[in-house]
């Protein structure tokens, strides 16, 4: 049965296919009195023989995509399948008990978890305990007869569904296979969002209902850049969304066609368009969009992509990896951005009630639980600043104190290098992002201090409207336009021209067409943005006049009260 839903248009680009389910199966069970015990082991055996083989298949393709030191977490999942002691005690338990091997699984895998989970003192031990929680779910879900989703393995074009993707989830995800997905739940700026805009896979977020209108291999039409999805479409219906993913591809060749042009407005101004990077291999994202620079460099997927801290060796290399393929061109590199909803399995951070607001980014590093972590990545990050033109950016800064005392550590550490007889460049800029509002309305303090700014609007905005992005019931007070965001950002622009310094934008703002036209009128100096928006954001400024949209920005800073308002006058000046 045809049906539409409209969500939140996150990533552009419109696909049909058919629907992969990347939600949690309902692993509930009751326990059974069994007279064929038999019967009960060998329906266990099969299930330990499945979760084997899938588990060799998932550890075979994650070595291939990620490395072999990725796929190792999988030879310790493995090792508890194959455990003769685990294994003997479920099949004794269904023997002695006469139960189904469901609830001897789960009795004796919970002692086993609950265990090594008591050794507090072992985190080695306390590993394992995830090690054994997540194995007993893959043979309790072929015991069950349902399937995992796992969505590295997928091999075939889908539509994937979810209440929400990870930044992990949607780091495994195939361009060749995944053709878009739909969530539930999200905004624009929600990192699955971002992370689609990066890999150029159309998305559509904050439906709410998806993923209980939707069943496995149903077809979905998916129009990422209305927020339009049918499930089931007709034919006409599917013939029209790929006319308009046609138009779409026909747009982007003539967007192309600016890939080795300035940046230069109807006027003659130039601005630089950079682009927004996870790891070394969105450079060619970079090059083919006629990135001018890397204006975000999220060194976080460093630590979300490692079983463990990456070392300073692993880092050194990732990070000169950028900077010699960017050849010159600069690279603002953020410092480790964890917490929120980012978070490491091998970092222990407390339960918070809102992680947002909590322990997490610069606040993380500069504790004495992240000295070292942080230690680690400056002396990385300095090494690497021979080969290119590197600057190094702090996030989460609410204060001329933190912003010091990250700065000293970056100091200390340059001593230290310099004095063991190692070349560190002397034109590395330090600056900070400005995504708490107290940092934006002391940015003239900031300014003296630091080389340079870049605007974080995605929790900028946030935090200034006391509305979570991720949440779509409140998605109306996320209001890039509103006046009380444009004088925020106004009053860092100013901050930092006022003492010879740059500042840039390296939130989704700065690639919202609407919002261009506002920010070049202010002054902006550079735009970073996903990759895949620069061209058309290229496209746009070569066809304005600065001294226009000054007029523009002005009069929307003083005349209007309201968003609304703000957009209409946009439209206005913006033909």
């Amino acid at each position: 049965m045809v049906e539409m839903l409209k969500g939140i248009a996150a990533s552009d680009g419109v696909a049909v296919a058919k629907a992969y389910l990347l939600v949690q199966p309902d692993l509930s069970f009751s326990k059974v009195t069994v007279e064929d015990t038999a019967a009960e082991e060998a329906r266990l055996d099969n299930a330990l023989a499945k979760s084997t083989e899938e588990l060799q298949a998932i550890r075979e393709k994650a070595a291939q995509s990620l490395g072999e030191a990725e796929a190792q977490v999988f030879d310790a999942h493995l090792m508890v399948l194959s455990d003769p002691e685990m294994v003997g005690q479920i099949k004794q338990n269904i023997q002695d008990n006469k139960v189904n091997a469901e609830s001897a699984l789960k009795e004796v895998t919970d002692m086993y978890i609950g265990m090594f989970e008591a050794m507090d003192d072992n985190a080695y031990m306390q590993e394992r305990a995830a090690d054994i929680r997540d194995v007993a779910k893959r043979i309790l879900a072929h015991l069950l007869g349902v399937t995992l989703p796992n969505p590295s393995m997928i091999n075939e074009e889908v539509v994937v569904v979810a209440h929400d993707l990870t930044p992990s989830d949607t780091a495994q995800l195939d361009r060749k296979y995944v053709k878009a997905f739909v969530t539930d739940i999200g905004g624009r700026t929600s990192h699955s969002a971002i992370m689609a805009r990066s890999l150029e896979i159309p998305a559509i977020v904050g439906t709410m209902e998806i993923t209980a209108k939707v069943k496995a291999n149903d077809i979905l039409a998916v129009n990422g850049i209305e927020g339009d999805v049918i499930i089931d479409p007709t034919e006409d219906q599917k013939a029209e969304f790929i006319k308009a993913g046609d138009a779409f591809a026909a747009q982007k060749a003539e967007w192309e066609k600016l890939k080795n042009a300035a940046t230069v407005t109807a006027d003659g101004k130039h601005f630089e368009l950079a682009a927004n990077i996870g790891t070394p291999k969105d450079l060619e994202g970079v090059h083919n969009n006629g990135g001018e620079a890397v204006g975000l460099y999220r060194t976080e997927f460093l630590y979300m992509d490692s079983p463990d801290f990456p070392t300073e060796e692993d880092q050194y290399k990732a990070y000169k990896a950028v900077l010699e393929g960017m050849e010159g061109k600069p690279v603002v590199v953020r410092t480790m951005d964890i917490g929120g909803d980012k978070e490491l399995p091998y970092l222990q951070l407390p339960h918070e009630m809102n992680p947002f607001l909590g322990y997490r980014a610069l606040r993380i590093s500069l504790s004495e639980q992240g000295d070292d972590m942080f230690r680690t990545q400056m002396r990385a990050l300095l090494r690497a600043s021979v080969h290119g033109n590197l600057r190094i950016m702090f996030p989460m800064v609410a204060t001329l104190k933190e912003f010091r005392a990250a700065k000293q550590i970056f100091v200390d550490e340059k001593q230290k290098l310099e004095s063991e007889g190692t070349k560190v460049s002397d034109t590395i800029q330090v600056g900070i992002m400005i995504e708490i509002p107290a940092a934006a309305v002391i940015a003239d303090k900031f300014a003296k201090e630091v080389d340079f700014f870049s605007v974080g609007t995605n929790d900028l905005i946030q935090y200034t409207m006391a509305a979570d992005r991720m949440n779509e019931r409140v998605s109306y007070l996320y209001q890039p336009y509103n006046p009380s965001i444009l004088r925020l950002i106004k009053n860092v622009i100013d901050a930092a021209h006022a003492e010879g310094k740059w500042a840039g934008m390296c939130g989704e703002m700065a690639g919202d067409q609407t919002a261009v036209p506002l920010l070049m009128g202010m002054g902006l100096d550079e735009f970073s943005m996903s990759a895949t928006s620069i061209l058309k954001t290229r496209s746009l400024m070569k066809r304005l006049d600065t001294t226009k949209m000054a007029e523009l920005a002005n009069r929307a800073l003083n005349d209007c009260d309201t968003m609304e308002e703000v957009v209409e006058l946009v439209n206005q000046y913006v033909d």
